[in-house]
């Protein structure tokens, strides 16, 4: 069948692509359908750069992820992060008009666009586009706390949103590869962004938590306070700078020292309960050798350390002293999220004990499959996505009415990021 009901959610990894089919029954609630993963080719830190290749594994994924479900996807969302994302926060102001037959002044729908646009009014490189603009706050005549400004009676109208870009060549790059692979793009969205609505609780944003995606190429991280983001960041170091310190220190390949990584991989010395014997393959006719896991461990930890580190020093620089009104939860999601040792070692470098894995919430149907923090990100592109079924059928609608217009792609998808934090 097609998938009228369904949505694609595509996550872009260096290392694997994943992809998440949901399906939203008529009560619209949604159920995951279907899953695959790929491992990735033609990607770097995330980003393409060899389309034909992505092209061939992404087309690969996402027919897997089809024969699955029982349906022909025609579009995706797909997942963007990495260093090619820059993120600002901004402010807009507007006087609020008199209206009405008291001739009172009263914030309208339309004062809210307004300030919105006049927040993001800010001039951008030639080469980087708007993906989402997500409001933070509110304020009327200074008061702020105020996430539904309209009605509220007062004379000025004040937005504090927090706006977040990308390069356009690698959008264009994604846009490029979907096409030739046959499918259509619904629109990209910032990984973080949409594991926030997979793994995070309302409590735990609006309190103040952080995100920390530990991806294979980069580590990508978005702070979050008062229900919306206030920092988005990457740093260019990931698990697989882990599996290259394995393969140098004990001399085995790199293919072997990640299946080592992923099978006996420890971050965290004393959370080792017996010092186990690795076997290390041998390598052109040498015997296969021992490395204790303690040892192994401590050339884990030292890069997972750094890491760490990493994500906190940008982190501080990015949110200044906000950071210290964080009292949520520090979040892991990612392949690196399952590696043990990685919460107590996310605990040390924080120096917080409010550290946890981040696993998508159950939405029924095959959870085996989805219920760890790999598919946190594509699972969080369908939740956060399933207004798009309603843009599909105005789509249609307009069609066979002879009215379609010709919007720019995502446009319906910015909106429904903005009611996200609302």
């Amino acid at each position: 069948m097609a998938d009228d009901r369904c949505i694609v959610g595509l996550d872009i990894g260096t290392s694997v692509i994943r992809v998440a089919v949901g399906e939203v029954d008529e009560g619209g609630n949604l159920h995951v359908i279907a899953t695959s993963s790929k491992k990735s080719a033609g990607l770097r830190n995330g980003v393409i750069v060899n389309i034909e290749d992505a092209k061939d594994v992404i087309k690969e994924a996402i027919e897997s992820a089809e024969q699955e479900a029982g349906i022909i996807a025609n579009s995706v969302i797909a997942s963007i992060g990495g260093s090619q994302i820059e993120s600002e926060n901004s402010r807009g102001v507007v006087p609020i008009r008199p209206n009405g037959k008291n001739n009172t002044s009263a914030v309208t729908p339309e004062d809210v666009s307004k300030v919105i646009d006049i927040a993001t009014a800010i001039n951008y490189p030639a080469d980087r586009e708007k993906i989402h603009v997500i409001p933070q706050n509110y304020l009327v005549d200074g008061v702020g706390g105020i996430s539904d400004p309209v009605n509220r009676l007062g004379f000025k109208l004040e937005a504090e949103v927090h706006i977040v870009t990308a390069s356009k060549n690698v959008i264009q790059n994604i846009r490029s590869c979907m096409s030739r692979a046959g499918y259509g793009l619904d629109g990209v969205m910032l990984k973080t962004l949409a594991e926030v609505q997979a793994v995070c609780h309302e409590d735990e944003m609006e309190l103040g938590s952080i995100i920390i995606d530990l991806g294979a190429g980069t580590t990508d991280v978005i702070v979050l306070l008062n229900g919306a983001p206030i920092s988005t960041a990457s740093v260019q170091v990931g698990g697989n700078f882990v599996t290259n310190d394995i393969a140098i220190v004990t001399g085995i390949p790199v293919a072997a020292a990640e299946k080592i990584k992923i099978e006996s991989g420890c971050c965290w010395l004393p959370g080792i309960e017996s010092d186990d014997d690795v076997i290390l393959p041998g390598v052109g006719g040498r015997a296969p050798e021992v490395i204790g896991k303690s040892d192994l461990c401590q050339i884990i930890q030292a890069r997972m350390e750094q890491i760490f580190t990493m994500v906190k020093a940008a982190i501080i620089k990015n949110t200044n002293d906000s950071i210290k009104q964080l009292s949520g939860n520090i979040i892991l999601t990612g392949a690196g999220a399952r590696m043990q040792g990685a919460v107590e070692l996310a605990q040390s470098v924080f120096k917080t004990s409010s550290v946890r894995v981040g696993v998508p919430e159950s939405l029924g149907g095959i959870e085996e499959q989805y219920r760890n923090p790999e598919f946190a990100t594509a699972i969080g592109l369908l939740v956060a996505n399933k207004g798009i079924l309603e843009k599909r059928d105005a789509r249609k609608k307009s069609k066979r009415r002879g009215t379609a217009k010709n919007t720019k792609e995502g446009d319906g998808f910015l909106k429904k990021i903005k009611k996200i934090f609302f």
